[in-house]
């Protein structure tokens, strides 16, 4: 399965949701925002979103500072 990761080509080699493919890339989730072809999801649906064959998905780290 290919999808668009952060606009990069990114292949999976089974179905995940979007918080299968978060602990793929060894990313917490309490930390990121996620978007799925243009659309937020939220956090609370991310064990439930599938991640498709052509998605494009957004991952936006919080970066906090002062």
């Amino acid at each position: 399965m290919r999808i668009l990761l952060n606009g990069d080509p990114y292949e999976l080699d089974r179905p995940v949701t979007i918080e299968g493919l978060l602990a793929h890339l060894d990313i917490d989730p309490r930390i990121v925002a996620v978007e799925r072809n243009l659309v937020v999801v939220k956090k609370a649906a991310f064990g439930e979103t599938p991640v498709a064959d052509g998605d494009q998905i957004e991952v936006v780290n919080f970066v906090g500072g002062g």
